[in-house]
């Protein structure tokens, strides 16, 4: 939207031509996304505790979770809002990505939305039963990846990019469709299970989301790609605005999230960040990267899904509690630690993964 006026104001007055820049954009976009947050969240969240969208605590979670009962939820909705704004004012509205990671976004986002709603309502922790959650999430990730597929330009936008490796394109065909599903809506399931302390969740997304934002810059140009041997994708450098927008928002929600919170970022904001890594790595063609940097989520799906089987097969648990964030509250370490520790593994994830574009 601006970039649009900027473009206009850039014939007459020179200094506006420094908005074309795409990395100015997205250094734009950040402050505009932090300053948005701290300035409209106290409003928000004052708000959520006048309606009494509060909190509700698993009966078997942690004893030490059942203070943070009635705390407001939802705040994941302000991280949309200003994700959304930031990036109409700042993003090329011209570019098919930034219209589909935003939709994705917000489409997971009202999925979220809905089971928050229901918790509430209802006054449990059960929501949207899974099998209704499950199957707009599958709705929302097929058509995003049918959508990508079938607009494909060149064999890169739908090649299995091998990291390591300098010239490793396994073209997938059909197969795009099923990964690409399965990253949008595995990612978004994992990000929302490691949701479960103050912050967990946030900063990690905001460490993957730049780095992804760092990814799709270099992408979308074609010397800094064909320098780093990564797949030139036309148009991806704009989805670092998006991510820059990402980057403000969490960091700005962090500010009101972090331990004690004051403010939880519920279903609704869990579910569409992780959706947002997730067809973000699928355009700028680098989900194992993602899976890489984005480990802890990964780990804490596989420490319920481990969790889940090992009770079934054998009645016995490999866990004290799942996700395993849990497991280490019960062992005796204070929530901030479980906390920093676990943001300490992003950062060296995040540092793996970038490596990965030079180390082929």
């Amino acid at each position: 939207m601006l970039l649009w006026l900027t473009e206009l104001l850039a014939e007459y007055i020179r200094a506006f031509a420094v908005f074309q820049y795409l990395t100015f954009r997205t250094m734009v976009s950040v402050m505009t996304a932090l300053l948005m947050s701290l300035l409209i969240g106290p409003y928000v969240i004052n708000k959520l505790a006048d309606l009494q969208i509060g909190q509700t605590v698993r009966d078997d979670g942690p004893q030490s979770h059942l203070s943070k009962a009635g705390t407001p939820t939802m705040g994941g909705a302000l991280i949309l809002i200003v994700i959304l704004v930031t990036t109409l004012l700042w993003g090329d509205l011209s570019s098919n990505h930034v219209w589909v990671v935003l939709l994705v976004t917000m489409a997971f986002g009202a999925v979220g939305w809905v089971d928050d709603y229901l918790k509430i309502t209802r006054r449990n922790s059960a929501g949207l039963s899974a099998r209704w959650k499950y199957l707009w999430q599958s709705v929302f990730g097929l058509a995003a990846a049918v959508f990508l597929y079938t607009n494909a330009q060149i064999p890169a936008e739908t090649d299995l990019i091998v990291p390591f490796f300098k010239q490793v394109a396994i073209p997938m065909g059909i197969g795009f469709v099923v990964l690409s599903y399965l990253m949008i809506v595995g990612m978004s399931n994992a990000v929302n299970l490691t949701d479960g302390l103050d912050g967990l969740a946030i900063l990690p997304t905001v460490m993957v989301g730049a780095a992804l934002g760092l990814i799709a810059y270099v992408a979308g140009n074609v010397e800094f790609s064909s320098y780093l041997q990564i797949p030139y994708i036309p148009g991806a450098g704009e989805l670092a605005v998006f991510c820059g927008a990402l980057i403000g928002a969490g960091l700005g929600f962090l500010w009101f999230n972090t331990y004690p919170a004051q403010v939880f970022m519920g279903d609704v904001g869990a579910l569409a960040l992780g959706a947002a890594l997730g067809i973000v790595a699928i355009i700028v063609r680098h989900e194992i990267v993602l899976l890489i940097m984005g480990g802890l989520f990964v780990l804490e799906t596989a420490s319920v899904i481990i969790q889940v089987a090992s009770f079934r097969l054998t009645g016995k648990r490999i866990f004290r509690m799942a996700p395993i964030h849990h497991h280490f509250e019960l062992k005796g370490w204070p929530e901030p630690k479980v906390i920093v520790r676990l943001w300490i593994v992003t950062l060296v994830l995040v540092t793996i993964g970038l490596s990965t574009l030079k180390l082929r």
